[in-house]
């Protein structure tokens, strides 16, 4: 009784604190002035042990990027997101249209994770491992700080006039941006259309490949455009995620967060007042936002969870001599009623249905055929009469081959005796579509009604592939 009472009053004192808060900010977007005009977010150099964790991510993620284009598989790339051609290899397994459902099953499951993952840990995805992110701080964000230093001599160089230190600095930093820019788009071009046709486009020029030269023109300039420009946008504006997170987000959801129980009320560190709490207001947590927002306010849409706050208030906490943690890694309820994590049954449920998608989609994956077919009877052809009493129908089969070598197939009934004519030989090219016709021949005495099933084994060299189900039409039993 005595422990939930005490868990009332903390709760009590929570709410207190946190209406207390201004909210007034939510009305607006904090990179839009009130006359509709762009805040142009400058924040200062971040450093710390997360920050120092995240660069040592960063980098395993950029070499990946840099690198997975050149791994092959039996000569194909390792990944490859071919959208003009439908043509997609995940781990060197290649994937046609004709696996749709498969690609179906793979976005419900990714859906799935996305939810119990924002349900468990907000957004560090976004901090941590978003391509948006990673570039953006980790590297454009860096270089600007080489070129035009922190935050305050970005300030002086953009309050200056145009003289030769600003025009070397400002035309340094676009043609370094735009130069990597333009390697990224090389890169991201080869994981659509493979790295080694990204290089015969620069071996034999824009006028012979002027298609592919457009996308990666186009390519090129979003990301600069991106990383120059809207920066911060791209998350606020246009990322869904940030508005999926809102309605995601329960009281046990992990995230960066400020503690306010221990924080408020702020105050300096000359205030010496007994009800002053840990929070000296010194706005550090803001100044390296790069969003630029105040996360003493709550958990908002712009936070990124990108722990640079974290950092900068550890920091100060370590030179007032308090303990650090004042932002960390918590849930509403770890920080009102100082509550652990717990495993609720949402996420008992939510993960109960990642389990059994993903074990569905490994079977899909185990038991994918390399070759899809389908056969159907030719249109406007009806049955033939033949001599010794045998009806004949013509069949068209379109086959698929998804591996990486031409394969020679032969078609047999299953169900019952009779023969199968194939109008020339069934070649499949590696990695391409094939059509042809066969004719089905049974004897009329085999016909139990005007439709009749027949099941037809797809062989190779003598082990079956598939079989497929077709209707034999005759006269009238």
């Amino acid at each position: 009784m005595m422990q939930n009472n005490s868990k009332n009053d903390s709760e009590i004192i929570a709410n207190y604190k946190k209406d207390a808060l201004d909210q007034s900010f939510r009305d607006s977007v904090g990179t839009i002035s009130k006359e509709g005009n762009r805040n142009y977010v400058l924040p200062q150099k971040p450093n710390g042990r997360l920050y120092n964790l995240r660069s040592y991510f960063s980098y395993f993620y950029l070499v990946l990027f840099f690198t997975l284009p050149f791994i092959k598989v039996e000569g194909e790339p390792l990944f490859l997101f071919n959208v003009l051609e439908r043509k997609f290899i995940f781990f060197g397994k290649i994937f046609w249209p004709q696996d749709f459902f498969i690609f179906a099953i793979g976005l419900l499951t990714f859906i799935v994770f996305v939810i119990l993952f924002t349900v468990a840990f907000g957004r560090i995805f976004c901090g941590w491992a978003c391509p948006q992110t990673i570039f953006m701080e980790m590297v454009f964000r860096k270089i600007e700080y080489f070129i035009d230093g922190d935050a305050n001599q970005q300030k002086k160089l953009k309050a200056m006039p145009w003289n030769t230190e600003k025009i070397i600095k400002r035309a340094t930093k676009i043609f370094v941006f735009f130069s990597l820019s333009f390697l990224i788009a090389n890169f991201f071009l080869g994981y659509i259309i493979g790295i080694d046709e990204v290089g015969v486009l620069i071996k034999e020029g824009i006028f012979v490949h002027f298609g592919t030269f457009s996308a990666l023109v186009i390519f090129t300039m979003v990301f600069f455009f991106v990383y120059y420009w809207f920066r911060e946008q791209a998350c606020i504006i246009v990322c869904p995620y940030g508005r999926l997170q809102g309605v995601l987000l329960d009281r046990n959801s992990i995230l960066v967060a400020y503690d306010y129980v221990r924080g408020e009320p702020r105050g300096k560190l000359s205030d010496k007042t007994n009800d002053k709490g840990d929070c000296v207001n010194c706005h550090a947590c803001v100044r390296v936002c790069p969003t630029g927002i105040d996360i003493r306010n709550g958990t908002q849409l712009e936070c990124v969870n990108c722990t640079a706050c974290i950092d900068a208030c550890d920091e100060i906490m370590d030179h007032v001599n308090k303990p650090k943690g004042l932002i960390r890694y918590a849930s509403e309820n770890g920080i009102a009623l100082k509550e652990q994590m717990t495993y609720t049954w949402r996420l008992k449920l939510y993960t109960l249905v990642l389990s059994l998608l993903l074990i569905f989609l490994g079977v899909l994956l185990v038991t994918r055929a390399d070759v899809a077919a389908r056969i159907m009877r030719t249109p406007g052809q009806t049955y033939q009469l033949l001599a010794h009493d045998r009806i004949s129908n013509l069949y068209n089969i379109k086959l698929v081959n998804k591996t990486r070598k031409n394969i020679h197939l032969d078609l047999k009934l299953e169900n019952m005796k009779g023969e199968i004519k194939q109008v020339g030989v069934v070649d499949v090219p590696k990695e391409s579509y094939f059509q042809t016709s066969f004719f089905i021949t049974l004897k009329n005495e085999q016909l139990k009604s005007r439709k009749t099933k027949v099941k037809i084994g797809i062989y190779e060299n003598g082990k079956r592939m598939d079989v497929l189900t077709a209707f034999f039409l005759g006269p009238s039993v």
